[in-house]
């Protein structure tokens, strides 16, 4: 049941997705934003509690109306698996914007492309060139990806259901939205969130890493995530990354992860010193967009594989 309620999922977010300002993600914001205001009073403890309360508040309930439809009719509990997963998949959520970016490009609208990028990831492009910009398009859409799609895929494989998808996508936002407003910066009210993504986000990250690998260049991403990963700030942006980088024979990433004692060197400096090692790869480039479009199409699909393998599996026993 599992398998049919993502191709179901999947199916109909392709003819209708979500936008990213539905009511539905309205209203869990709103609500994050009310838990927020009620418990911060500015100790770790107040954030574990408020973080507890809003899994409570989406997950149990999605949970309860999972079982007792499983009482009722099995189809009744696939098509509320099938709501759920629709609500909490989001593999076109951001597409418009990497598709948009990429044809801006095509057409050497750098302006275009770096307005189009601000938009999406809500920071300032003005000057950056059109390899940056192929930079971070890539980068957020392999982290997008493995956020709103294969995080929510291991989750709802999970003995839960879709009370996963919900628990993992709900919490991929509190430790976002809980750190990164101006008034939450550096406040002890969101650290617990953080770690608990963390922890939530362990297998996931991982499991995305080795799709990576497998349906890319697999020496060059094992050799990636081993040496590079750590570099990243985000330990788990960082497997991901860096084994994507190296699927993909393309740098990500910044001089930082690649020689994080040597901040701002370029990369010329660094390729002509022997004793450092870089990250695999080219540097990012328009082509770079259209690899970054085949890798994770080739990984949804090993991960769909995988899922009709299970549930093979599952029949036969």
């Amino acid at each position: 049941m599992t398998l049919f309620s993502i191709l179901i999922a999947l199916v109909l977010e392709q003819f209708r997705p979500l936008r990213r300002d539905n009511v539905v993600y309205g209203w869990i914001i709103a609500l994050a934003g009310k838990v927020e205001q009620s418990f911060n009073a500015g100790r770790p403890e107040h954030g574990r509690l408020g973080w507890i309360v809003m899994i409570a508040l989406l997950a149990l309930p999605t949970l309860m109306i999972y079982w007792l439809l499983g009482v009722v009719s099995v189809v009744a509990q696939l098509a509320w698996t099938v709501l759920v997963v629709y609500l909490t998949l989001g593999f076109r959520h951001y597409s418009h914007y990497f598709s948009a970016i990429q044809i801006a490009l095509n057409e050497s609208n750098v302006p275009e492309a770096r307005r189009l990028l601000a938009e999406w990831i809500r920071t300032d492009t003005s000057d950056m060139d059109a390899n940056e910009i192929v930079r971070i398009a890539v980068e957020r859409a392999l982290i997008t990806t493995h956020h709103h799609v294969f995080g929510v895929f291991f989750w709802l494989l999970m003995p839960i259901g879709p009370a996963g998808a919900v628990l993992y996508r709900v919490a991929e936002y509190l430790a976002r939205g809980w750190n990164q407003p101006e008034h939450l910066k550096d406040e002890p009210f969101g650290q617990f969130a953080q770690r608990a993504f963390r922890v939530i986000d362990w297998v996931p990250s991982r499991l995305t890493a080795t799709a990576f690998a497998i349906v890319g260049n697999f020496e060059d991403a094992v050799y990636a995530w081993r040496n590079f990963a750590r570099r990243w700030q985000n330990e788990s942006e960082g497997i991901i990354l860096s084994a994507g980088s190296g699927a993909m024979g393309v740098r990500l990433g910044t001089p930082a992860e690649y020689a994080p004692d040597m901040p701002g060197v370029d990369i010329a400096a660094l390729e002509a010193n022997p004793d450092i090692e870089i990250l695999p790869g080219d540097e990012p480039s328009l082509r770079a967009l259209q690899s970054a479009v085949g890798l994770i199409w080739r990984a949804l699909l090993l991960w769909i594989l995988l899922l009709l393998i299970t549930s093979v599996a599952n029949w036969l026993g």
